[in-house]
């Protein structure tokens, strides 16, 4: 007897399949029989769900965002917790690697062969994470700690480069270099804001790993 499944279910068994296998064998090496065999579907059953391999792609990153993103914006609404330390923590809610399968999912990202997954994953978080800081920056503005008339824009060249530059896939950099890179980033990212000179300097405990997450 053939088993009928929810349409969601079997969306997310397709997913689940497609994350497992680009994992092993890259998003360009993986082709929709394997996804299909897999799952043991039909072709009709994945295109009824999916255009194409390309689409189930843009849906795990989706899927990635709801698990990033969450949590950003939790924190981004908590008004109890001071301006610049949310601003701290939304950031590290972002590291898609803390916890569960997020280490495998950021390290066959990073793989040559899934170089498209990656540069759709930066975009979608240019896109996603800029309006969530720049709430945060338009209430330390309310406050008195940034002054600046350009919240978006500084959140998101803030975004951009710390996407670009902080990535191992990137900019390869010893310690000492990410360091000198880390001091460079908090100072300038004072000065966009019209912070006072020091006041984000805590943001050094985010690379440092740790202690920045003491708020409870």
């Amino acid at each position: 007897m053939r088993v009928v499944k929810e349409a969601e279910e079997r969306k997310n068994e397709i997913l689940d399949a497609a994350d497992e296998l680009f994992g092993q064998k890259g998003f360009d090496g993986t082709s929709t029989n394997d996804i299909l065999q897999k799952v043991g579907i039909a072709r009709g059953t994945l295109y009824y769900h999916f255009k194409s391999k390309e689409d189930i792609m843009d849906a795990l990153i989706e899927r990635y965002n709801v698990r990033m993103l969450g949590a950003a914006k939790e924190i981004a609404a908590d008004r109890s917790i001071p301006v610049i330390e949310r601003v701290i923590r939304t950031v590290m809610a972002l590291n898609l690697s803390s916890g569960g399968s997020g280490e495998e999912i950021m390290e066959h990202i990073h793989k040559p062969q899934n170089a498209l997954m990656h540069q759709k994953i930066h975009k979608s978080i240019i896109a996603g994470v800029t309006p969530i800081l720049t709430e945060i920056v338009r209430e330390g503005i309310e406050q008195g700690l940034f002054e600046t008339p350009f919240p978006y824009e500084c959140m998101e060249m803030a975004i951009i480069y710390a996407n670009t530059v902080f990535d191992d896939d990137f900019v390869p950099m010893t310690d000492e270099e990410r360091m000198q890179r880390v001091l460079a980033f908090i100072s300038n990212l004072e000065r966009m804001l019209g912070a006072q000179s020091g006041s984000l300097m805590e943001v050094m405990q985010m690379f440092g790993g740790g202690e920045a997450e003491g708020h409870e």
